[in-house]
């Protein structure tokens, strides 16, 4: 049964929401003119901003239409509707709570790992300049073998025997913590 705009006037909020859950749309309209100002003035003493009290309410708004299936009419619907305001502004604090969580420990995460890449870097950096102070078969041997390459593989490139290489990287770890030792010994 659609609703004239006089016959809207005079109906109770409980028969607006029952032939709203039924799709009319001119009830909906009414109720939401009726109670509007009421969801967004609760809305903003839970929330403390203009900004979030319209978001707030936009979203309830959204739902209303869904949620009035659930109005069975044992409460005026005024309490109901505030219920559902106050529901919703509970929800959405976890919400924030929930996201502000997750993103202090991305954040302290985030740090973390710059903080290792800033480190990696500066040793790859020292790495780079420490390896051209080495003899040249020391650096390509090294080169080779920081590369992943198996000392075997690094013989057959560099023509040498496994051992040659095994005792290349040993010579030139060796210099390579001579050299570290002198910079912190400057410092």
């Amino acid at each position: 049964m659609r609703l004239t705009n006089v016959m809207r006037m005079k109906t109770s909020d409980e028969t607006l929401a029952s032939a709203a859950a039924a799709g009319d749309a001119d009830a909906f309209s009414a109720l939401l003119d009726r109670h509007y100002d009421r969801i967004f003035r609760l809305a903003f003493r839970l929330t403390g901003t203009r900004a979030e009290a319209e978001d707030l309410t936009q979203d309830i708004c959204a739902a209303l239409p869904a949620r009035l299936k659930a109005f069975s009419g044992r409460s005026r619907f005024s309490t109901w509707v505030y219920r559902v305001t106050v529901n919703a502004a509970h929800d959405r604090r976890r919400r924030h709570a929930s996201r502000d969580r997750a993103s202090s420990g991305w954040g302290d995460w985030e740090v973390e790992r710059r903080a290792r890449d800033a480190e990696t870097g500066d040793r790859i950096d020292w790495l780079t300049q420490a390896m051209r102070a080495l003899p040249d078969d020391l650096r390509d041997t090294l080169a080779l073998v920081l590369d992943d390459m198996k000392h075997a593989d690094a013989a057959a490139v560099l023509g040498v025997s496994e051992g040659t290489v095994s005792w290349r990287v040993s010579e030139a770890r060796k210099h390579l913590r001579a050299m570290r030792a002198a910079e912190e010994a400057d410092q």
